[in-house]
């Protein structure tokens, strides 16, 4: 763990933390003193996709914890898909708690694509340590699992499937022309900037963090949707209509594994990219929820 002084909790900063000999970095900001949001990223992105939102939160007084996540921090890449499994991804969340100085105290959870499966994972099997939970994009998995059967959801994830093949992927993906790659993801992320396109994508090709990265797919069939409890913690699910890779059954059935106090709200004219295509719109909605 790598810290720096401070007040609040803990008494100190935390720009890493290790677990089982991975070394995972954090953008630790906001209010030392102030309540922990934990901000989780998904693919291809890192903590990075939280700049527009988190100051919005700090403004509010909360403290944000926004790790790069298993696969993604240099120092963090276990080899093999089983690594990537979910229990495995959400263990990293509750190192990240406990070397911040939180063990104890419950901590708020807002995850984005992946990261909003590992919220809702953590949400599931820890409430003792969830004060609330936020997805963004992502239905609850089981949610998620039963609209492949019953929409067309399974035809909009085919890139899921795609992914499990091994080599092939990261061949394509290496392959693509630079300058074609921003306008290809572009008609899949509508609304995204080709800056922040450009960003992720070259820390994808670039970084190492390919395989890693795709490794979270690959390990889809050791994380059964079954196994996760209902989630009992005050909950808000924010989809939004433009998102070419999410449908609206996912989100309809995520009601059903909630037992807790549910929020749902659908941003109109926004793609995929939720926190930062729409971060003053989260924010406001973060505002409330996280007053549970």
């Amino acid at each position: 763990m790598t810290a720096e002084p401070g007040t609040g909790t803990g008494g100190r900063r935390i720009t890493s933390f290790t677990r089982e000999g991975l070394v995972f970095d954090v953008a630790d900001r906001g209010p030392a003193d102030g309540d922990v949001v934990v901000l989780l990223h998904g693919f291809p992105q890192t903590a990075s996709c939280w700049d527009a939102l988190a100051p919005l939160l700090h403004s509010a007084s909360f403290r944000t914890l926004a790790p790069d996540q298993r696969g993604y921090s240099p120092r963090a890449r276990p080899r093999g898909r089983f690594a990537y499994r979910l229990s495995a991804l959400c263990g990293d969340v509750l190192a990240l708690i406990e070397e911040a100085g939180c063990a104890g105290r419950k901590v708020h959870v807002v995850g984005h694509d992946w990261g909003a499966t590992v919220a809702w994972a953590l949400a599931a099997s820890r409430p003792d340590a969830i004060a609330t939970v936020t997805a963004l994009s992502v239905p609850h998995p089981a949610a998620f699992i039963g609209a492949l059967f019953i929409s067309r959801q399974a035809l909009m994830s085919w890139y899921m499937f795609f992914f499990q093949l091994p080599l092939l992927p990261e061949r394509l993906l290496r392959g693509l022309d630079p300058s074609a790659a921003p306008r290809i993801t572009a008609r899949m992320a509508d609304g995204q900037s080709e800056t922040r396109l450009r960003r992720d994508l070259d820390f994808l090709m670039n970084s190492g963090a390919l395989t890693p990265a795709l490794n979270w797919y690959r390990a889809m069939p050791f994380n059964p949707p079954g196994r996760l409890a209902a989630v009992t913690v005050p909950t808000l699910f924010v989809n939004s209509d433009r998102d070419p890779a999410l449908g609206r059954t996912g989100a309809a059935l995520t009601r059903r594994f909630v037992t807790g106090p549910y929020t749902f709200r659908t941003l109109h004219g926004i793609g995929h990219w939720i926190p930062e295509q729409a971060a003053h719109e989260v924010a406001g909605l973060l505002r409330v929820h996280l007053a549970h």
